[in-house]
């Protein structure tokens, strides 16, 4: 039947309106996919833009890690970093013990964070343990400030020193055997166990980490006293120490002296006392030839890794340096640690000059930096210079001096403020290393030293 002009107008009409709402449909669903499209992109991007600033990050990393070696860099440690002031309990009696030690024993009155907390949360990057020989295990395990503190059980179970590991044999971690005892980690092997299970944590990805060691023996005062008498650092007992760290550390996560003169004798460098020999270079004639292929190894090739150093003196009343490199090892042919030495004599690598600030310290220091050794100075002395307001100078030149290691009692804001005292020492922007301020190459970047998550 045929339509009316008005109903073909009618049917028309209908039509275009709905092509016209079909359209928007599919206006509109697409607009909105494109924009689900980009808002996923966005996105994307946005959850992957950390990814890919840390991979820049890793490569620039990599790639100043060549340039650098790791005495090119400066890090904060702790000064008798297992330390725990004496007890409550004990307090009353530390006076008297200690009249015969250091009549200034307010000095001892800092305490230190765990290991894994001094790493984690205050970026120190360098450790000291003073260590006891303890052949048969048991000697320190009953102190003779705890028996005349008499403690509670409540306060021995909060203080006590862990027997198990106190009677076994090996060597402990304290200061003051009978009288400064608390310590964060009782044996050498705890405390090294700690260190490396952080490292292990962290992938191993932390500039190196130094660490030195202080050989002691027992006071003559608080032995009178009814205290221990210490048996001797014999090359034995050294030799025990050695094992020790190489208990807890495998070879390729140490830095050692032979490692040192290795590099140096597989770079062709030759010393001027071998006679010919190139096999004979000395280990100080190793480290200064930095510019002939020897020095300290490269960032690269010694991150994650550790290297252990000698706190006793040269010619410390306690003789370590000498036993420790008898038996003709005067370049520490086979030993694992550094020892505290002179310029001038073979072992000489590592040279510790706790003095930023007087005479002419600080410039002799940034000399020695600068031909090559590896030192060690310290920001802070015992409280009574935080109670003059004498340390900030002393940290200000610690750190100008470039000495390798900057150690401290008072590592992160708020330890002094028991003391009415807002000192504390840290590299800038709250860093665990920094390039050093007298020998690192230019281009050295902070931000790349250390990426740890």
């Amino acid at each position: 039947m045929a339509m009316s002009m008005r109903e073909i107008v009618l049917c028309a009409s209908l039509i275009f309106v709905i092509g016209v709402s079909v359209l928007n449909q599919t206006v509109n669903s697409t607009s909105s996919f494109s924009t689900q499209i980009l808002q996923n992109d966005q996105s994307s991007l946005s959850s992957s833009s950390p990814s890919i600033l840390h991979l820049h990050k890793q490569q620039k990393q990599r790639t100043q890690d060549q340039k650098l070696r790791l005495n090119n860099l400066q890090v904060i440690g702790t000064h008798n970093s297992y330390h725990r002031e004496v007890s409550l309990p004990e307090r009353i009696h530390f006076p008297t013990l200690m009249a015969t030690v250091d009549p200034h024993f307010e000095g001892y009155y800092y305490s230190h964070a765990s290991v894994h907390d001094q790493l984690e949360y205050q970026q120190v990057r360098s450790f000291e343990f003073d260590v006891y020989v303890d052949t048969h295990g048991g000697l320190f395990a009953d102190p003779l400030i705890r028996r005349l503190a008499n403690m509670s059980e409540s306060d021995e179970a909060h203080y006590g020193l862990p027997q198990d590991l106190m009677r076994q044999p090996g060597t402990k971690v304290l200061h003051i055997a009978d009288a400064d005892v608390g310590t964060i980690c009782h044996t050498l092997v705890e405390c090294l166990t700690q260190v490396k299970a952080w490292s292990d944590a962290k992938n191993r990805q932390h500039v190196p980490i130094p660490i030195l060691i202080e050989f002691k023996r027992t006071e003559s005062g608080l032995e009178k006293q009814g205290g221990v008498v210490a048996e001797d650092w014999t090359v034995e007992a050294l030799d025990r120490v050695d094992a020790e760290i190489r208990s807890v550390f495998s070879d390729n996560q140490l830095i050692t002296p032979d490692d040192i003169r290795k590099h140096a004798i597989d770079n062709g460098v030759v010393g001027h006392s071998n006679n010919g020999n190139k096999n004979n270079i000395t280990l100080e004639e190793a480290i200064l030839a930095y510019e002939h292929g020897g020095g300290w190894p490269t960032l690269s090739s010694s991150r994650g890794k550790f290297f252990f150093v000698m706190d006793n003196e040269p010619t410390h009343p306690i003789q370590i340096r000498d036993p420790y490199r008898s038996n003709n090892r005067l370049n520490l042919e086979g030993r694992v640690i550094f020892t505290n030495s002179v310029p001038g004599e073979p072992d000489a690598a590592f040279i510790k000059c706790n003095d930023p600030i007087s005479d002419n310290n600080q410039h002799e220091i940034q000399d020695l930096v600068s031909k090559g050794y590896f030192i060690r100075t310290r920001a802070d002395e015992p409280i009574q210079m935080l109670l003059k307001d004498e340390v900030p100078a002393m940290r200000d030149a610690a750190l100008a001096s470039g000495a390798h290691i900057v150690s401290s009692d008072w590592v992160g804001a708020g330890v002094s403020a028991r003391y009415n005292s807002d000192y504390f020492v840290g590299l800038p922007l709250g860093r665990s290393a920094r390039c050093n301020p007298v020998n690192a190459p230019g281009g050295c970047e902070d931000e790349y030293l250390e990426l740890l998550v």
